[in-house]
């Protein structure tokens, strides 16, 4: 047989399966959840902006394994050109244009669009987000309506299900095999359990959580489920909030139990945001003061010295394989 004519019926078959949730061709193979790092392993990533990322670069010397970006289904703005709309830059497509050894992380706001979403008056913006998705050619998070949970995000249970759900269903029948879905808790305090938001084990690869300055009995609840329904959990958005970069006493008041956590928790992925919330016009009001790693030259030091391990994985030449990354299985370009 033409080997390129059995290459793309294969491809044809994975990709009917995918459709009907019966096979994925990035984990077909694998007991790990899609892109889960191996045991013992963390992904180590950076957001929340395009300079939040330049800055932290620039102080570690280091690419981070994984790039965070957003963009909104009402818009998908952000992806192919640069948006601003006060939190900083959001211009994903640098990320692919210029780390090419790095997984993507986007959340994807939708408040107030979760009806719309659900009736599929939304179809166009969401084939432009799964289209961009599919050409990086790599792994891309996406965390559908991030911090559901969130008394901000005022998402109703039921429709928000049913929304997630549909933008699930809407990739996979463009044949999107690069993409990993995040259910993202806030981890914080909730009116109702959780479980009123899930949408289900066939729609989830991983959960996700926020780790500010919350107690961590807040995030227990979202670990248990994740444990309960076998999947691995992202810290999806990690900051020092109010207690800053600036004073050392912060590696002892979150950063060491930061540590402490993931160790403790096995999580697979961390997402540090590196950024002077004060000075971010969307968050200046907030006061949650200034995050970046450079403010302080021995908290900076202590956070390389922990993130220099090999348990943590940053941009390589090895990194897609490592997670189980395979450009062979996607369909021609």
């Amino acid at each position: 047989m033409n080997m390129s004519r059995w290459k793309n019926e294969q491809w044809i078959l994975i990709s009917l399966l995918s459709v009907l949730g019966l096979a994925n061709p990035m984990a077909a193979e694998s007991p790990h959840a899609l892109f889960e790092p191996p045991s013992g392993k963390v992904l180590l990533m950076a957001g929340q902006s395009l300079e939040d990322i330049q800055t932290y670069e620039n102080a570690t010397h280091v690419v981070p394994g994984g790039l965070m970006s957003y963009t909104s289904v009402q818009q998908a703005e952000g992806l192919t050109e640069p948006s601003d709309a006060g939190g900083g830059t959001q211009d994903a497509q640098v990320f692919v244009d210029q780390y090419p050894n790095t997984v993507l992380q986007i959340g994807l706001y939708m408040v107030n669009a979760c009806e719309d979403v659900a009736q599929g008056t939304m179809d166009s913006q969401i084939d432009r987000i799964a289209a961009w998705v599919k050409r990086t050619r790599r792994p891309v998070f996406l965390r559908v309506g991030y911090e559901f949970d969130g008394p901000h995000n005022h998402y109703p249970p039921t429709d928000y299900i049913r929304a997630y759900r549909h933008i699930v269903d809407r990739f996979r029948h463009l044949g999107v095999a690069n993409v990993a879905f995040v259910w993202h808790s806030y981890a914080s305090v909730v009116s109702r359990p959780l479980t009123d938001w899930y949408p289900g084990d066939e729609y989830v690869d991983w959960f996700g959580i926020s780790y500010f300055n919350q107690p961590q009995r807040y995030m227990q609840p979202v670990i248990a489920l994740a444990k309960q329904h076998k999947k691995p959990v992202m810290i999806c958005e990690g900051s020092p909030w109010v207690v800053q970069t600036k004073y050392v006493d912060s590696w002892n008041l979150w950063f060491a139990p930061l540590f402490k956590f993931i160790a403790a928790n096995d999580i697979k992925a961390l997402s540090y945001i590196s950024c002077d919330w004060d000075a971010t016009p969307m968050f200046s009001q907030e006061r949650w003061g200034d995050t970046h790693l450079q403010s302080n030259p021995e908290i900076l030091s202590r956070w390389l010295q922990e993130t220099s391990q090999d348990r943590y994985l940053k941009s390589s030449l090895e990194l897609f394989n490592i997670l189980g990354f395979q450009t062979s299985a996607l369909p021609p370009s």
